[in-house]
């Protein structure tokens, strides 16, 4: 049984411990210890000012993306909010691919740019394979998705602008014949043609080939499409050729510096998974109004993976050549403020607060109310869940209870490395906005987000006292 008495054993503990109030007076004229000041919690996300916010959107021409994110034009498929962003974002890292290995700078690290996006391409494939499967696990978001069945006699190519690919199933002439679709309009077939990006081109396909095993339907960029599944209708989804006309930012006339279509590139592929993100808290929140927590519990998780994606983003930073990237953020004069470069971007600001308030949705969860004394009706709620006979019967809380965690770990994680990035790209003075927090390294805006009080003090309380509850057990028997 989980023990509740948590109040007599805080009170014991607190008894016995010793008095260290009483300190030598000899060792305390000899040491001089700094001690900092508590971490002050529970403040707001920073957020930079609105004239900056604006001026990092007309650079990412972030409104004539969200005209593509925002489009509406299959009433039946209710994925397509979620979906289209994302496959957005994977089209676009085909852009910086080819960015990349265009580069004639000879001292570009080609080799481990080219590593880099593979890995990241497969990330994308891989989380953009998981909302398909999770999308069509659910009733109320199966089906409707714009596909062509690409069997004999069904969702047959033109023979110009497409390089279908055709042989029959096995079982003879009873077995149909099976199209591999192909794109007209995305980059990556084209990037399968060039010498240089061929085998980039090639791995990206074998990925897509394996992380959609398990979908219904294939993306239908040019993969082998083995198992013979209907293709998504990708240009009318994606819109290659829209996006493509999104290729130059505003500066890029002015400006004659490699790295600043690097920069451009990689954070409108951040951008796009920022949309997708703001979505799924959308449909966590819904999904828990419902008492449908085990979805709920599933979207959390994919949330997870995409703070884990944007690190990996953020990340590209640190292949940029240093004096060409100093030199392109003076030549777009950023100027530094109190709130961290990453705080420009307003949907990134939307998401971390829309985290963090997932720690309000804990009560209703657990079935109980928040004691306006303080108490710890919360905490106690949680220990039986974890530790009762509950837990056979409300599984699936606790698998959201958990995913709510792993979100908030993953979003500290973000902006841990975020500032080890940025520290690496500018100068750790820059990084932190001010000579102070060179000293305290606690005071600027990234540290305040990793540094704060756990989001969920009732679970991590239940799973202190109840470790503590296990181990005396433990004790007693042996």
């Amino acid at each position: 049984m989980v023990d509740l008495d948590w109040k007599a054993k805080r009170a014991t503990s607190t008894a016995a411990a010793p008095d260290m109030s009483r300190k030598s007076p000899r060792l305390s004229n000899k040491l001089h210890l700094l001690i900092p000041t508590p971490f002050r919690g529970g403040t707001d996300v920073p957020a930079a000012s609105g004239s900056a916010s604006s001026a990092y959107e007309a650079y990412l021409r972030l409104p004539e993306l969200r005209r593509l994110w925002g489009c509406r034009e299959f009433p039946d498929w209710k994925s397509e909010p979620l979906l289209r962003p994302p496959l957005q974002a994977l089209e676009i890292t085909f852009r910086l691919v080819s960015t990349v290995l265009s580069d004639p700078r000879p001292y570009a690290h080609r080799r481990e740019w080219k590593r880099r996006l593979e890995a990241l391409a497969a990330t994308q494939i891989g989380l953009i394979a998981a909302i398909i499967e999770s999308e069509e696990d659910e009733a109320e978001t199966r089906g409707g998705a714009p596909i062509a069945d690409v069997t004999s006699g069904v969702g047959v190519l033109a023979r110009n602008c497409s390089s279908a690919e055709v042989w029959r199933l096995p079982g003879g002439e009873a077995a149909g014949t099976v199209v591999s679709r192909t794109s007209e309009a995305s980059l990556l077939p084209r990037l399968g043609t060039w010498q240089t990006s061929e085998d980039v081109a090639q791995k990206i396909l074998y990925t897509i080939e394996c992380e959609m095993r398990r979908c219904p339907y294939t993306l239908g960029l040019g993969e082998p499409n083995l198992t013979g599944k209907p293709s998504l209708e990708y240009d009318a989804v994606c819109k290659p050729g829209e996006l493509r006309s999104l290729a130059k930012n505003p500066y890029d006339h002015q400006i004659q510096n490699h790295e600043n279509q690097n920069l451009y590139t990689t954070h409108q592929i951040l951008e796009s998974w920022v949309q997708a993100s703001n979505e799924l808290l959308n449909r966590v929140a819904e999904q828990i109004e419902s008492n449908s927590f085990e979805t709920a519990a599933t979207y959390c998780f994919l949330l997870e993976r995409t703070w884990k994606l944007m690190t990996e983003i953020e990340d590209l930073h640190l292949l940029m050549d240093p004096e060409d990237f100093l030199r392109l953020k003076n030549q777009l004069d950023l100027r530094s403020e109190a709130a961290a470069f990453c705080f420009r971007s307003r949907g990134l600001v939307a998401m971390t607060r829309k985290c963090r308030d997932l720690k309000h949705k804990v009560p209703y969860i657990l079935g109980v109310e928040v004691d306006p004394k303080g108490g710890p009706r919360v905490q106690e709620a949680a220990m039986r869940l974890f530790g009762g006979g509950e837990k056979r019967e409300q599984y699936a809380k606790i698998h959201l209870l958990q995913a709510l965690q792993a979100i908030e770990a993953a979003m500290k994680r973000f902006f841990f490395a975020y500032r080890q990035v940025l520290g690496v790209a500018v100068g750790s003075l820059e990084a932190t906005a001010s000579r102070a927090a060179m000293s305290l390294e606690r005071d600027d805006s990234l540290s305040q987000m990793f540094l704060e009080p756990t989001y969920f003090p009732s679970l991590d309380a239940a799973k202190t006292f109840l470790s503590d509850s296990l181990s005396r057990e433990r004790g007693q028997a042996s």
